[in-house]
């Protein structure tokens, strides 16, 4: 007989003790921050400010080396409310853990650009918010594309680099009143670079309507002055066969076809090494010139294939978006970490 059995309430771990909302906003618990926050912290804040939500695995590709490094660090920035987090409901298994920008981190991000953190329009509701967005699986499936990247980067002896990635947010605010991509990007790799646009597609949208998006794209290239790529990540290849057919004939009603660029990849190309892998060879440039046909080519080999796009310096992207985002918005993050401080003590041989 057991006379004294443990109570339920002792067979559950604790939650994490974190401060309210108004005690998170304290100059008390931010004077704390300011000696806990790294660059690292601070740089994972802005991401998140600017890309809305991140899995932890993607947080893993950004930023740590290992899965249990993210989670300990994670687990503090959450306790700080630097992030917040969430796992939305799945009908088998375990959704990842998903973490957006807390309050603490809003208000930091703020001070740290000398800004009064109610210009950022921060809202905890909001970021929170996206757990029941149907636009969710959407946003993760985007940001999952360029964190792809930015792990190829970030692999010893690689030769590719992301050098920029603006969120649907940023990108709407620039163009929106010809065209919203999901997301723009810029990648270099053995001395060629190309940027483009990503339209991330479930096979939820009408074929119309994606169709459509090319004529606002040929007017953003005739009032820019910038022929910009547009990639079109699709989920199967049968999708990707029915797309190709709606984007050829707009391409054919466009005045200046040759103004858009348009390749597509689905995520099951057979015989692609690394599903997920959006450098490797397995975009299928639908315009072009018409005597090549060159079957799937790697992320880089777009630029040679259209050598009549040549993107923009890095610094005059900058300077362009910079000159047209709003005076309360942040500039756009460098998609990779800033570098882990290198220790002063040496190790002394014997």
């Amino acid at each position: 007989m057991i006379s004294n059995p443990t109570p339920q309430r002792a067979l559950r771990g604790h939650m994490p003790q974190r401060p309210t909302p108004r005690a998170a906003t304290t100059g008390e618990h931010h004077a704390q921050l300011a000696g806990r926050l790294t660059l690292r912290d601070r740089w994972l804040a802005r991401m998140l400010h600017e890309h809305k939500v991140f899995t932890t695995q993607q947080i893993v590709e950004l930023c740590y080396p290992t899965m249990r490094a993210a989670n300990h660090r994670l687990l503090n920035l959450f306790k700080w409310r630097v992030v917040d987090r969430f796992q939305p409901f799945v009908s088998s298994g375990t959704a990842p853990m998903h973490y957006v920008l807390d309050i603490a981190g809003s208000v930091a991000l703020a001070y740290e650009d000398g800004l009064d953190p109610k210009q950022l329009g921060y809202r905890h509701e909001d970021a929170i918010g996206i757990a029941h967005s149907l636009r969710l699986a959407h946003t993760v499936g985007v940001n999952g594309v360029f964190t792809s990247l930015v792990a190829l980067s970030r692999r010893p002896g690689a030769r590719g680099r992301l050098t920029a990635w603006w969120s649907e947010l940023r990108c709407g605010r620039l163009f929106g009143d010809m065209v919203r991509p999901d997301a723009y990007g810029r990648w270099r790799e053995d001395g060629h670079q190309i940027e483009f646009f990503l339209e991330f597609d479930f096979g939820t949208e009408d074929l119309g309507k994606l169709a459509r998006k090319l004529h606002g794209y040929e007017k953003l290239a005739i009032a820019t002055g910038i022929t910009t790529p547009v990639l079109v990540w699709l989920p199967t290849n049968r999708r990707e066969t029915n797309v190709l057919t709606a984007l050829a004939d707009a391409l054919s009603q466009l005045d200046r076809p040759a103004l858009v660029p348009v390749a597509t990849s689905a995520a099951d190309v057979a015989g692609v090494a690394g599903e997920d892998n959006p450098a490797v060879a397995r975009w299928l440039p639908i315009s072009g010139p018409a005597s090549r046909r060159p079957g799937r080519l790697r992320l880089v080999e777009l630029a040679r294939f259209w050598p009549h796009v040549a993107p923009p310096t890095a610094v005059q992207s900058s300077t362009s978006a910079q000159a047209q985002q709003a005076p309360a918005d942040l500039a756009a993050p460098d998609p990779h970490p800033p570098p882990l401080p290198t220790s002063h003590f040496r190790k002394v041989t014997p």
